[in-house]
This record gives structure tokens, C-alpha cells and sequence, in this order.
């Protein structure tokens, strides 16, 4: 079945991230001259995703006011002679059908994306996390869509990471199947000890899920952090049928922390068409001066 629905959970209160987080939702943190969660929702609409439900908490109008008409702005922009700025404003307002949803607690992820039970009725939905940023050739949610319809299970965007930091992540137990696909059939969330850990493989911001996913977020008790965890619903999924992992391409960043926030902006910034040669001029002439910017 094709996956056409995408859920981004964006209701986080962004305390890596703070001060600048106190006025401005971390979702709406730029990369260059775009802000995170634009790049999110244009990954999904390029990987065939038509309706996207973004959920929300107080504070993060900015958000839906991003993907909205301003049609103060656009006059402007067109009696300035700026048509192809005003174009590009138009067509981000026409990027998706884009919906808006309130979390009214913020219970964790699991609970956050059960609130979108309605919006998605009984059909299989992608979640992508509004914290993570991933920039690739070939979007990361579709290949998971992919996935999805190659095997009909769940699937989970899924990459290594360092040993010392696995305790910080979700561990999966799994097979390979082929190329990049993977087999997982159990995980844990933040495992405490060596013994917890069942691969150096963590779910990464991505993930694709089948609509029983709801009935098992209802069953889910609160886990770590006293929050509703979607890994542990995604457990439950993984010992009962399976799911698919897919070590999906691409480069992600973490737009939650401060550093991966850095690191998109730079990396962004050299390819960028406009700014892209000046800034890797001013970065090497930077460095000619041992980082002094005078």
C-alpha cells in the first residue's frame, strides 16, 4: 500500500537548544535561508507524501504561520521586482495539504503521535522527527516508503552509532536481509548496561508505521522520562510481527543540539547556489588567519 500521510511531531520544547528556543521553536531554527521543518516537510512531499499533519503546543504559531500566505509580503515582493522570491513563497504555501494539531500535553512522542490517530484513519503513515534534518540525494523517507511496500511491516530509519553513545539512543536487535535492509525483531530504549545493548543500530528519525501502531500506543505505559515512548510501542510491534530497518542515505543533523545546528549551517551554506563560493572563501581565508576574523 503507498504511503501518502506523514506525521511530524514538532510540540518539543527544545531545551537543548535554549535561549534561543524561549522565543523561537527549534523547528523554525534556520539552515541558511530555509528553517529546519521546511526541509522536513519537502523531503516528505518529495518522497509522494500529499498530507502532512504537523503537531504542535503553545508558542509555535511561527510554525504554521511559515507555511501560510502572506499576501502583505508577497505585494511587496512583486512591486520590488522580486517575482522569484514571491514565487518561491507561493509555492512553499501550496508545498503539501498541511494540517496543524495541538498537543495539549507534551507526554512524549509516543503520545504525540497517537494524537494523530483521526488525521491518519487505517492507513500506514511515515513520522518524521522534527528534530532531525536529513539532506540526500535520494530523500530518507522514501526510502523507507520503499520498504514499506516491498514487505508491508513497519519500517525505522536506522544508523550506527559510536558505542559511547548508544546509551543515549534506542539499540536494535537485527538481521540483514539485504543491501540496506534490516531484520529487527526486538529494541530497547536507552540502554543502562553493555548487556542492555543488543546492536550498535539506533532508530533515527525516520520511521514508517502500520495504523495498529494506535491500538498499541493505547496499551503503552509510560517509560522513560515518564513519557508515552514511541520506541517502546515500536517494540511491542517489532516482538509481535517484525519491522524493517532501512540504513537509509543521506546526512542527518540534529536540530536539536546546538552543535548540530552549527554543522548544518556550514555544511548547507557551502553548497548553497548564492552564498556557497563567498562562504568557503571567508571560511579559508579564516582559517589562513588561525581564526582570528579580523
Amino acid at each position: 500500500m503507498r504511503v501518502t500521510k506523514a506525521v511530524i511531531p514538532a510540540a518539543g520544547l527544545g531545551t537543548r537548544v535554549l535561549p534561543a528556543s524561549k522565543a523561537v521553536p527549534k523547528e523554525m531554527l534556520p539552515i541558511v535561508d530555509k528553517p529546519a521543518i521546511q526541509y522536513i516537510a519537502e523531503e516528505a512531499v518529495k518522497s509522494g507524501i500529499t498530507d502532512i499533519l504537523i503537531i504542535t503546543n503553545r508558542g509555535k504559531e511561527d510554525i504554521e504561520n511559515h507555511f501560510d500566505r502572506s499576501p502583505e509580503l508577497e505585494q511587496r515582493l512583486l512591486s520590488s521586482g522580486k517575482d522569484s522570491v514571491h514565487d518561491s513563497l507561493v509555492e512553499l504555501s501550496r508545498l503539501a495539504n498541511i494540517y496543524f494539531l495541538r498537543q495539549k500535553e507534551t507526554r512524549g512522542l509516543g503520545h504525540a503521535v497517537n494524537c494523530a490517530r483521526s488525521f491518519i484513519g487505517g492507513e500506514p503513515f511515515a513520522v518524521l522527527y522534527g528534530d532531525d534534518v536529513i539532506i540526500g540525494e535520494d530523500p530518507a523517507i522514501g526510502q523507507l516508503c520503499r520498504a514499506y511496500e516491498e514487505y508491508g511491516k513497519g519500517v525505522v530509519g536506522i544508523k550506527e552509532v559510536p558505542k559511547e553513545a548508544i546509551y543515549s539512543y534506542s539499540s536494535l536487535k537485527v538481521e540483514h536481509l539485504h543491501d540496506n535492509l534490516y531484520n529487527c525483531t526486538d529494541m530497547i530504549e536507552k540502554p543502562a548496561t553493555d548487556a542492555d545493548v543488543l546492536s550498535l543500530f539506533s532508530i533515527l528519525g525516520r520511521c514508517v508505521l502500520p495504523p495498529n501502531i494506535f491500538d498499541i500506543l493505547d496499551e503503552t505505559k509510560p517509560g522513560a522520562g515518564g513519557e508515552i515512548q514511541l520506541t517502546d510501542a515500536m517494540c511491542t510491534l517489532a516482538r509481535s510481527e517484525g519491522i524493517i530497518g532501512v540504513d537509509y542515505t543521506g546526512k542527518r543533523y540534529d536540530m536539536g543540539n546546538k552543535l548540530g545546528v552549527l554543522e548544518a549551517t556550514v555544511e548547507v551554506a557551502l553548497k548553497h547556489p548564492e552564498v556557497g563560493v563567498g562562504f568557503r572563501k571567508y571560511l579559508e581565508r579564516l582559517v589562513e588567519n588561525g581564526f582570528n576574523p579580523l
